[in-house]
């Protein structure tokens, strides 16, 4: 592990890691949302309305068990890694490092759509469970397609992401002339080639070389990939995947009950609740705010994941209180990776999971079956 990532205590550490190493447009790129970023804020402050509850006397001995079982596969702990966007202007290696990171610390993985590297090489790094994530196009072929690639690459399960008809109105984005198609600003450009060690390292990963990485995709020949994938999803289309996909379908961007029935009744067997970290409709819900509706509206056969506002292991909790099976975090891994690559990616699952830990055995729990609503203890607003 470089020393830089490993002075890292926890994940707001590598967050002021990832903005010095970073040209400040390409740390907008990942730190920003829409409009006044009102939703990504409040993702991250519904979890301070709550406290934990705390038990005297623990019915366990060691270490608190984290484990936890999702569609028949068993993971470590209840954090799997989010597919995200920005990941190859980060770091030269990209999702494969994020995959490869996944694996050392048995964390499940969601490749993303927009990638710097295809699915094939993903799973040859073998993540498990390695999930995809799947944007939609009116090619209906297209989709087959890419389903019967993930049936080859031993994808455990599908993740349709349902928010996007439009792409959000990302001001910072704009400003630094970071939209599609690409058209930087002089003073983008200056910032960048202010800082040479991420210009080389941005250099080495997207020119033309012999070498383990051929096959990656630059951030700019996938502009195509992140126009085509503003598509209103319709309740055909997930239909469609379900009769065409046998594992695992999972809806993401789903903020309400309505919603979560909607999918359910389409084949789908888990929601992710979900407003894109707030990259998309600003003054939508924050997830956790959301999160009791979806899980009243879920049967009890339906998986339901929080993604958006994790930033410590006491957040894990809260999620998991409120009625989540399971969390993604997104961002803290991303700012791992640009603070330190695979390295960095670990110790952000590391200080996560650390975190985790240590609060249940400061609880009094012995297992992830003792965390239920009695955990919390709301705090008086006003």
């Amino acid at each position: 592990m470089s020393p830089t990532t490993n002075r890292a205590v926890n994940l707001e550490d590598l967050r002021r890691m990832a903005r010095r190493r970073l040209p400040g447009p390409i740390y907008d790129l990942v730190a920003g949302g829409a409009d006044d970023e009102v939703t990504r804020a409040d993702n991250q402050r519904a979890f301070s309305d709550y406290r934990l509850a705390t038990r005297a006397f623990s019915k366990g001995e060691g270490s608190p068990d984290t484990s936890v079982t999702l569609f028949g596969h068993r993971l470590s702990w209840p954090v799997m890694l989010a597919p995200t966007g920005a990941a190859r202007v980060l770091h030269r290696d990209a999702e494969l490092a994020v995959a490869r990171a996944a694996r050392s610390r048995e964390t499940g993985y969601v490749h993303g759509v927009v990638s710097g590297h295809p699915l094939t090489q993903i799973s040859a790094v073998e993540p498990d469970p390695l999930w995809l994530q799947l944007y939609l196009s009116s090619d209906r072929d297209e989709v087959a397609a890419v389903i019967q690639q993930a049936t080859d690459c031993d994808v455990r399960a599908l993740v349709v992401t349902v928010d996007l008809p439009v792409i959000g109105n990302r001001e910072r984005d704009r400003r630094h002339g970071l939209t599609v198609p690409m058209r930087p600003t002089a003073k983008t450009v200056a910032q960048c080639v202010a800082h040479p060690r991420w210009g080389f390292d941005f250099l080495r990963g997207n020119l033309p070389q012999s070498s383990p990485l051929d096959g990656r995709s630059s951030p700019f020949s996938t502009q195509r990939q992140i126009l085509r994938s503003a598509y209103p999803v319709r309740l055909e289309d997930l239909e469609f995947i379900r009769a065409n996909w046998d594992g695992p379908l999972l809806v993401k961007g789903i903020l309400n009950g309505e919603d979560c029935k909607v999918a359910v009744g389409a084949g789908a067997d888990g929601v992710i609740v979900s407003n894109h970290g707030g990259r998309q409709l600003d003054r939508a819900p924050a997830t956790l705010d959301a999160l009791p509706a979806v899980v009243r509206a879920a049967d009890e056969r339906t998986v339901v994941l929080l993604d958006g506002g994790i930033r410590r292991g006491t957040d894990v909790l809260v999620a998991l209180a409120s009625g989540a099976d399971a969390v993604l975090v997104g961002r803290p891994y991303l700012y791992g990776l640009a603070a330190g690559g695979q390295a960095g990616v670990e110790r952000a699952i590391d200080i996560l999971r650390m975190e985790l830990e240590r609060a249940m055995s400061l609880m009094g729990l012995a297992d992830l079956d003792e965390v239920d609503p009695g955990c919390l203890i709301p705090r008086p607003r006003g």
